[in-house]
């Protein structure tokens, strides 16, 4: 499965704000599959959404 990044979201965000979760959470409210996954070499949390399959 490939996967599009809609946005990049430094891990050291402070406690109790969860930014990445907030812009995935407004993107699914616009009908977009966004989900929240952790980039561990970069640590940083990517919102990302299904890439087209290129057939």
């Amino acid at each position: 499965m490939s996967a599009k990044v809609l946005e990049r979201f430094p891990a050291g965000a402070p406690r109790g704000s969860w930014p990445a979760e907030e812009f995935a959470a407004r993107r699914r409210a616009e009908g977009e599959p966004a989900t929240v996954v952790m980039d561990l070499k970069e640590d940083a949390f990517l919102v990302v959404v299904p890439a087209p399959e290129d057939d």
